[in-house]
């Protein structure tokens, strides 16, 4: 059994969602995770050195002055852990305006995020013209007829996302500069009226960058912390501060990125509801990469509701990448709560999981079907491989075509910046870059290599959906990421409880591909029944 597990978690761990580490020591820590978690975790480095707080809350100075505690507290009950819908009712009702929102948030992160005992170490920048374009909003709003339902919400953006007023750093120094356009996927949200609240810390380069480099670190951005065991609890990777920033409601929703793993690890981790959807849903362009055979963008909330607003609110058919899709289902039927019938495969493997079962048997309570079966033990070679290749070729074009002024074209550039000043640019190391400079497969190997990953992928999951007649497959937090990935299916992980030690876990459906709205039926008919999710006790 301890075999087929470890099989079962290897893919997701060898991917940006976690670093890289033998089969011996992945086996160990799964078992030893949960039995040390009284222990706080050792980091060579925690606070930045990098984010100036005066430079970072200079633009709010004024407004904050005037924002007392007293109306923070006023405005709480109409804000904290509330869903987005009932946001906007509350300030279609005259009670609340998207001023006092954002100043809301910014009341928290300057409370809560840095220098602190509490401090979470999850935003690495804001957004200087927030309370400006808040105002806008509001007056906006006196003369519009209809709006999308995330008009005047703040979104938190993962750093590695362009915005065209905040530098994109993806957590490296060498990019402390790198000034660049909005990428598709923030001009969409801004279309829609959403307003950028800033820029979320990482795991470096998106966690592929060193082997020993914990979850959510970053030269930038310091070390994220998790809010449910600070300094006890992963944070998961590599989307770690746009997770971590909405657990502990410094924003109401967040955008994430993920290769394999890298918004349901961190999702599923800090209890928020993370989608992972089909590869060209949501575009690219103008995202640091790591894989464009495998990268994507993903919304991260506290809500299935809001999880399918963001989501709606980013689509778009983008000319400039190759893999982008005009979304033909992004009217979601989220009235529908009905199971009765849906059959789900349930892996044995992990069915001594206490909250897994658990979560199977509230879907067993719903109507559906459940179908225990083995997983196939599915070798996944050169993994790792395909992403080096890919960012071998993939770093160089964002540089071309979306980056800014930042003087490097390469991984070879990165690695010799890194090296001038090693203890502060990189104290875990860069193995990872270092393995990219070193492989020199041509493309042939390369599309070789996605042609038998993506075969075993979809076997992986096709095999037993077939024999079984199965809608989805159900698993925990991003165990089965990686064949998503090369298989290229979305999933959806949602709060499924806490274990014996307090750590959060997600209940995460995988399906086939461009079947977004079917997830978010199951996620939103799983939530609604079991409402599992509380917020982390340190930051109320």
């Amino acid at each position: 059994m301890k075999k087929l597990l470890l099989l079962l978690l290897l893919p997701a761990l060898i991917s940006c969602g976690n670093d890289q580490k033998s089969k011996e020591d992945l086996e160990n820590n799964r078992e030893t995770d949960s039995l040390e978690t009284e222990k706080e975790m050792e980091f060579k480095v925690l606070d930045s050195r990098n984010i100036s707080q005066d430079s970072l809350w200079a633009p709010f100075k004024s407004d904050l002055a005037q924002f007392s505690e007293e109306k923070y507290n006023e405005l709480k009950p109409l804000i904290f852990d509330i869903n987005i819908p009932e946001i906007q009712t509350a300030i279609k009702n005259g009670e609340l305006t998207y001023k006092e929102l954002s100043l809301f948030y910014l009341y928290r992160i300057q409370q809560f995020d840095r220098e602190n005992e509490l401090s979470l170490n999850s935003v690495i920048s804001l957004n200087p013209n927030l309370l400006e374009e808040a105002e806008k909003k509001d007056e906006e709003l006196k003369n519009a007829a209809e709006n999308h339902p995330i008009f005047g919400i703040p979104v938190l953006l993962k750093d590695n996302i362009n915005t065209e007023n905040m530098a994109t750093t993806a957590g490296a120094m060498a990019l402390e500069n790198n000034q660049t356009e909005d990428a598709f996927i923030v001009q969409q949200l801004k279309d829609n009226g959403a307003l950028i609240l800033g820029k979320a810390n990482l795991s470096e380069w998106a966690y592929f960058f060193c082997n020993d480099c914990p979850s959510g670190y970053s030269a930038v951005g310091g070390q994220t912390l998790n809010p449910y065991g600070r300094k006890i609890f992963d944070t998961g990777g590599s989307s770690s501060g746009s997770a971590v920033a909405v657990a502990a409601n410094l924003a109401p929703v967040a955008v994430g990125s993920e290769t394999s793993g890298s918004i349901l690890s961190p999702s599923s981790q800090n209890s928020v509801v993370g989608l992972k959807p089909t590869i060209g849903n949501l575009s690219r362009g103008g995202i640091v990469p790591i894989s464009s055979y495998l990268d994507t963008p993903g919304p991260i909330t506290k809500s299935v509701i809001d999880n399918a607003i963001l989501y709606s609110a980013m689509i778009g058919e983008d000319k400039k990448d190759a893999a982008s899709v005009e979304v033909k289902n992004a009217d979601f039927n989220l009235e529908n709560q009905n199971l009765e019938g849906k059959r789900f495969g349930a892996f044995k493997e992990l069915m001594e999981d206490s909250l897994y079962n658990r979560a199977v048997q509230d879907l067993k309570d719903l109507g559906a079907e459940i179908v225990e079966f083995e997983a196939a033990e599915v070798e996944m070679d050169n993994f790792l491989r395909l992403l080096s290749l890919d960012m071998k070729k993939d770093l160089p074009e964002y540089f071309e075509k979306y980056g800014g002024e930042t003087g490097f074209s390469s991984v070879e550039d990165i690695v010799k910046f890194n090296n001038e000043d090693s203890i502060a640019r990189m104290p875990y190391g860069q193995s990872l870059f270092t393995g990219i400079i070193e492989d020199s497969a041509d493309n042939a190997t390369l599309d070789s290599i996605k042609s038998d990953l993506s075969a075993k992928g979809k076997k992986y999951f096709d095999a037993p959906m077939k024999e079984h007649n199965l809608d989805g497959i159900l698993s925990i937090n991003n165990y089965h990421a990686g064949f998503a990935a090369v298989a290229h299916y979305p999933a959806i992980t949602v709060p499924m409880g806490y274990d014996q030690e307090g750590a959060p876990k997600g209940l995460t459906f995988f399906t086939k591909t461009s079947q977004e709205d079917k997830l978010y039926q199951w996620a939103l008919a799983f939530e609604q029944t079991t409402n599992r999710r509380r917020s982390p006790e340190n930051y109320e």
